[in-house]
This record gives C-alpha cells, sequence and structure tokens, in this order.
C-alpha cells in the first residue's frame, strides 16, 4: 500500500498530502525523523539499510528514522519509527535541533533524537539487513571511509553531532 506522506511549504506547514511514490518522484518537501540510539557506554547503534529501499538502498545509516506520515504527529512518527526499525519502545527521547536537509532525491524537514538503550535490537528484515554499536571514534573513522557509504541526510544533519562526542 502506498501510505499517504504529510507534505510540507517552505515555512515547515504541511500544505497536503501525497502517496509515498509521487512524494519521492517528485522530490516533495516533508516531514521524516531521526534517532541516534546510544547505549549506557556510549557507543552509537548503526545500521544497513536493505537493498530494497526507495531512498539510498544499501546505505550505512546511524540513525533510526523515517517519513512522517499525513496526520501524524512528528514524536509519534519517531516513537513508530524506533520501535518499527529497531524494535526499541518505551525509551525516553531527547529532542536534538531540527535540521533541513535536500538533494535530488529526497528533500524534508528533520525533527531528531537520541535516546540511551541497553535492550536488544531487533531489525525490520523489511529495512534493516545488518546492525552493531560502534564508539563514536569508530563511527567517525567509518563516516571518512569510502567503503562505509553512509546515509547522506544523516551525515548532514548528525555528523556533527557524532563529531562531537569524540
Amino acid at each position: 500500500m502506498d501510505e499517504l506522506v504529510a507534505i510540507l511549504g517552505n515555512d515547515n506547514v504541511v500544505i497536503g498530502a501525497e502517496p509515498r511514490s509521487v512524494m519521492r518522484r517528485d522530490n516533495l518537501r516533508h516531514s521524516a525523523t531521526g534517532v541516534v540510539v546510544r547505549n549506557a557506554a556510549g557507543d552509537i547503534y548503526v545500521h544497513r539499510r536493505t537493498d530494497t529501499k526507495d531512498v539510498y538502498p544499501s546505505r550505512y545509516d546511524f540513525a533510526a528514522g523515517g517519513v512522517v506520515a499525513a496526520g501524524e504527529d512528528p514524536y509519534d512518527a519517531v516513537v513508530r519509527e524506533l520501535a518499527e526499525e529497531l524494535g526499541i519502545t518505551g525509551v525516553e527521547l531527547a529532542k536534538l535541533p531540527e535540521g533541513d536537509y535536500a538533494d535530488d532525491h529526497t528533500r524534508y524537514h528533520a525533527y531528531l533524537y537520541t535516546c540511551v538503550w541497553d535492550g536488544p535490537v531487533s531489525h525490520q528484515p523489511e529495512e534493516v539487513a545488518w546492525g552493531a554499536w560502534m564508539s563514536p571514534s569508530e563511527l567517525v573513522a567509518r563516516l571518512n571511509d569510502p567503503q562505509w557509504p553512509f546515509m547522506p541526510d544523516t551525515v548532514g544533519l548528525l555528523g556533527a553531532y557524532v563529531r562531537g562526542l569524540i
């Protein structure tokens, strides 16, 4: 089923809804979420997206998240995406500064968070192909390694945050 996505104007106000396929095809501005998951030791959960994702398949990512559905509150989307992608529920989310990202494949306003989680991580098979905990310094080394292609939006929105952890 082609889910309906909230479409934003340049002022981040919802101006309508379109099917996800139309949003992707026309690169319409929308809202999305991102959560950097850390454990008590300070490590960050890094995962690789499946090769069937509709944007940036098979890329590595250090934030769980996704598109805000039409009529969905962004905070509710954060909670939903974290549960869907990594099986993490009931966690306290700390808000990070919001941001905007745009390239030839996606344009969105990001609602960003971080959390601490020491429980099990359970991947959604349709979205996550692999995952592991990395120290901030190990993650930064991977961000600098072309053999590890990361999501450009996550790097653009949260790269400075992660680099500031080392």
